[in-house]
């Protein structure tokens, strides 16, 4: 590379962009589909059904504790096609990057998305590249699209929730949306809280033997539990009770979140999964989801009832309505 910071030529299509492609995409996402380099990646599909999906990230700071933005659009890519009962097999990348950004910052970014990918078993198969003048972009932004093959017996939809479903959470939340406002902000939280961001597909395809009593799957990321939750009751016209002491999160998440006015079942979450199953066989898949490292926390913290409305019973016994937020979320995540 024969600069170290990225120039409006880099997006040109000459040869710095040339460079740029073939020793910092190229060289971390290679693959022969995507070493053709063609217009179009051409992919050989099973004959089932397929999921598709796309997502945009700017997230600040693009580094965090526990990931960083790269990491993030490759899982939160692929979680969405796996909450929808899919087989994540291929995706693609489009960077808009700030003219003035660090290449060594870029080759760190792409080497995290080239590691989340392989670890779920997919390939980084297409993508585009353009270049911005300079406070024209916050640093970078990443944009992806996914496709994946629906797995045969798994049919999830937030409208297949029914009255009497049990409620099962993945695991703890509410770290990542304190981890980037703690980063962002440089607030000095201590014991440092890390990003939850992670693939969650093994996790989903450990409950396959299950998948007739599986009816929604959600990953609760921008406003966090509550805003699934809503989607959900919104969707399928049941109404949905959780128990505070029922949901786990960590201590210090709720410390921080207290001193910080927020709410930790709105905050952001980039690693979990609500589903919504089966009462009969909802203790079985939490059995199953426990011998999954993602899901060690994972607990039944509610069930689906009579009306449209989202509550919560706390601590007190006394019940709390839980409505959409109004405005925006803090913090800001892409």
């Amino acid at each position: 590379m024969r600069q170290d910071r990225i120039s409006l030529s880099h997006g040109s299509g000459g040869s710095l962009m040339a460079d740029l492609i073939d020793e910092v995409f190229i060289g971390s996402f290679g693959n022969k589909i995507l070493g053709a380099l063609d217009d179009a990646a051409r992919l050989n599909l099973p004959k089932n059904k397929i999921a598709f999906t796309t997502d945009s990230y700017t997230v600040k700071p693009l580094f965090f504790p526990g990931g960083d933005i790269g990491k993030l659009a490759v899982c939160g890519t692929l979680n969405d096609l796996s909450v929808m009962g899919a087989k994540p097999l291929a995706i693609s990348v489009s960077f808009i990057i700030e003219e003035g950004f660090l290449i060594s910052d870029l080759r760190k970014i792409v080497g995290s998305m080239a590691a989340a990918a392989k670890e779920c078993g997919v390939w980084i198969v297409t993508g585009d590249t353009k270049v911005v003048g300079r406070k024209e972009a916050d640093g970078l932004f990443i944009n992806t699209s996914g496709v994946g093959t629906l797995h045969d017996g798994m049919s999830v939809s937030c409208r297949f929730v029914k009255e009497g479903d049990a409620v099962i959470l993945s695991g703890e939340i509410a770290e990542h949306g304190v981890a980037i406002l703690d980063s962002r902000e440089k607030l000095g939280l201590e014991p440092k809280i890390k990003s939850d961001v992670a693939c969650v597909y093994h996790l989903i395809k450990s409950c396959l033997g299950f998948s007739k009593y599986i009816h929604a799957m959600r990953d609760p990321t921008r406003g966090g539990l509550v805003s699934v939750l809503n989607e959900i009751a919104r969707a399928s016209g049941v109404g949905i009770k959780i128990c505070e002491n029922d949901i786990p999160v960590k201590k210090e998440v709720v410390s921080a979140c207290d001193l910080l006015g927020l709410d930790y079942l709105s905050m952001a979450n980039e690693g979990k999964v609500v589903f919504f199953v089966d009462s009969g066989k909802a203790k079985s898949i939490l059995s199953r989801l426990r011998k999954n490292k993602l899901a060690k926390k994972a607990r039944i913290i509610g069930r689906a009832v009579k009306g449209r409305q989202v509550f919560l019973e706390t601590r007190l016994g006394t019940k709390r309505l839980l409505p959409l937020l109004e405005g925006e979320a803090l913090p800001r995540i892409c």
